[in-house]
């Protein structure tokens, strides 16, 4: 193939489909590419693959330069923080030269010599992927039930390791999700996902050394739009199964010595209620959106769970979200966010059971930062594990004595090769949508390198799901930055930054104010100094590829260069194939095409069928060839239809991993890879040396 081929991109051929529905003719020319095994599908994913490849060429060196950067910036031997459950420590750890993590424990105390509980190197061994999905040890410390995909498609195998051994044993369940043990070491729960929809839609309680073929099934949940889990709370006195869609859930419980009892319904679901639950002293902590949409806290007798005996502890507040609630013998933690920062506050019990009148919020010292429990799996204890990070402060284990009030760092991620973090800024601003309504955006940047108006200005967004979008520490974004970049990360409606309510303002018949509020974010950038016009890029993925396309339809002018990962682009066609995963249960986040309101209102913004004979950015879209998330087909039927409409002559590339799924490869050195191409291609189209 001469180079000169090479650099011609792929023409996929036009099919001609139609699918006509609410008086409109929807037009498909390259429906063709959802077969997998044709010959002709794969022919034109590698085609692109190659052509990527030879336009990226020039870029060889930089991107080896640019992943020995990120591989400095790395401790690629390391170790995390032990936490103890039950008579062990657990830790994992790397090793350089490793992809991946290697479990390990200790018996009694940190002193005790290491058992190795799982290595997934070994695990990975002939394999092009893999990934650990759940992982549970038995009471008596004995067994570890844990599942793997070793495909990327998120089907994960279900086996049991007896620790002292080291041998496997015969258990062996396809498509498991949740995996939960009875506390007698022998009786295990596990959830299963039908083959089509990979929806969690059955919990089976299975007795080991038993066939397969015996296991009992406990439940079944008929309605497509939930799924179901299991767990424990975390005193281990019960087992809870939760059924939830993304608006409406329910919660059963049965105690966990008591395997073969049956589970008894909390409350009944009602639509647009969740519900979440943990236990304490016969009581169960209900955290629950009944009374507003940013959620209260209250406690109900275990025996008599029914809602009219609920009591609140803690109420709704508008301005407040309760994200999550961390309960423990003697305190429980609200996990609260404010003004889209979050907030660990810590209230006592006192005698009687209750909390004490007055809390105490742990401190954080910078203005912009991401802080959320972390592992703390002992019940009767005065201490609690949190993590913390920014933009500039690399990753921190902290654990508060809630007797004393004072907490010690435990372990902060180093960064090796040089890092300084006084010498990088963090910011929030805030933005106006065309609404009027303010949207936080925060900023990270090299102070010596920043000079107002004439950097590179980079723009992440995502926005959907009500998902907040973390403000944490990254080393590979050092590449970027130590070469004069502001990165920018917008809080844009449909996400969970500030609150139920702030998801609701960017879903169903709203979301477009996701879309304009990306935009308002990035003029709001240019305008006041933190970006130079003409070299702005954006990145998103998944749902926030799905932003990232509509964002080039909109407002294409306004940036040079897109990265889109595996993003969510042929709304209307996957929506309204009910036979698809996802697509009955993400009717509540983006409304259900069948009924036309809807439909007209997905169709005004659909990337794919909005794409139109005009300038584009530059594009580099990657999907994998095993996601399960947004099928591979949508990226690429996107870059098939572009190719034929964009009138510019910049990049427009498609990257397929033939060996991965939605978060692309698994292993660590591999993935370093795949950002290496990312920044070599923002770095060529932004002309940044």
């Amino acid at each position: 193939m001469t180079t000169a081929t090479r650099l011609t991109p792929p023409v996929a051929k036009p099919q001609h489909t139609e699918t006509a529905l609410h008086g409109h003719t929807l037009v498909d020319n390259y429906a063709w590419l959802r077969d997998k095994e044709s010959p002709d599908t794969l022919a034109y994913l590698k085609a692109e693959n190659d052509y990527t490849t030879a336009v990226l060429e020039p870029t060889t060196e930089l991107q080896e330069k640019l992943y020995r950067e990120m591989l400095s910036h790395i401790k690629e031997t390391d170790v995390s923080v032990p936490f103890r459950d039950g008579d062990y420590w657990y830790y994992t750890r790397t090793e350089e030269g490793l992809q991946y993590p290697i479990f390990c424990r200790k018996p009694g105390s940190l002193d005790a010599p290491e058992a190795v509980i799982l290595d997934v190197n070994k695990l990975a061994e002939g394999e092009s992927f893999m990934a650990v999905g759940a992982t549970a040890v038995s009471d008596d410390g004995n067994l570890l039930a844990y599942s793997v995909d070793n495909k990327g498609f998120r089907q994960y195998t279900l086996q049991v390791k007896d620790l002292r051994t080291g041998e496997l044993l015969s258990e062996r369940v396809e498509r498991v999700g949740s995996i939960v043990w009875a506390t007698d070491n022998k009786t295990l729960f596990y959830t299963v996902e039908d083959e089509e929809q990979k929806r969690q839609y059955q919990l089976f309680r299975h007795t080991l050394s038993t066939s397969h073929a015996q296991d009992v099934l406990v439940y079944e949940e008929t309605d497509e739009r939930f799924n179901i889990g299991a767990g424990r709370t975390r005193d281990d006195k019960y087992i809870v199964l939760e059924a939830g869609s993304h608006t409406t859930s329910e919660a059963q419980f049965l105690p966990a010595d008591t395997p073969e009892a049956a589970f008894r319904l909390v409350a009944p679901r009602r639509d647009n209620i969740e519900y979440y639950l943990d236990h304490r002293n016969g009581l169960f902590f209900i955290r629950v959106n009944d009374t507003g949409r940013n959620f209260r806290l209250v406690t109900v007798p275990v025996d008599s769970p029914e809602i009219v005996n609920w009591t609140e502890m803690l109420p709704h507040r508008a301005d407040v979200m309760l994200e999550e609630v961390d309960l423990f013998k003697g305190f429980y933690v609200a996990c609260e966010r404010r003004d889209g920062l979050q907030h660990l506050r810590v209230l006592r019990f006192s005698g009687d059971g209750t909390e004490t009148p007055n809390s105490v919020e742990i401190a954080f010292p910078e203005p912009v930062y991401s802080a959320h429990p972390h592992q703390n799996r002992i019940f009767d204890t005065t201490t609690y594990r949190y993590a913390y990070q920014s933009l500039v402060t690399p990753s921190s284990v902290y654990e508060y004595d809630v007797t004393t009030g004072e907490s010690k760092l435990l372990k902060q991620l180093e960064i090796p090769g040089g890092f300084d973090r006084t010498l990088y800024a963090s910011e929030r601003v805030f933005a106006s949508a065309a609404d009027g309504v303010t949207v936080p955006v925060s900023l990270v940047y090299r102070k010596d390198k920043f000079e107002r108006g004439k950097n590179p200005l980079y723009v992440y967004g995502y926005g959907s799901y009500g998902y907040s979008l973390p403000i944490g520490f990254n080393g590979n974004r050092l590449s970027l930055l130590d070469r004069g970049f502001v990165m920018a990360y917008a809080h844009i409606r449909g996400g969970g930054d500030l609150g139920k309510p702030w998801h609701d303002a960017g879903r169903l018949m709203q979301k477009r104010n996701t879309f304009t509020d990306f935009i308002a974010a990035a003029e709001y950038l240019l305008a006041n100094g933190y970006g130079e016009p003409g070299r702005v890029a954006m990145e998103g993925g998944s749902a926030g590829g799905l932003l990232m396309g509509a964002v080039a339809n909109i407002r294409p002018d306004l940036f040079r260069a897109v990265i889109s990962h595996v993003p969510f682009v042929d709304v209307m066609n996957t929506m309204l194939d009910a036979s698809l995963p996802l697509t009955v249960p993400e009717y509540e986040e983006w409304g259900n095409p069948n009924e036309k309101a809807a439909f007209d209102y997905m169709l005004s913004y659909s990337p794919y069928d909005n794409l139109e004979a005009k300038a584009y950015p530059a594009m580099l879209v990657k999907t994998s060839l095993y996601d399960s998330q947004v099928m591979y087909w949508e990226p690429a039927k996107y870059v098939a239809k572009l190719r034929t409409l964009k009138t510019d002559d910049n990049s427009l590339l498609l990257h397929t991993n033939m060996t991965a799924g939605h978060g692309g490869a698994s292993g660590r050195y591999d993935y370093l890879k795949e950002i290496a191409m990312d920044y070599a291609f923002l770095l060529k189209q932004l002309n940044v040396a």
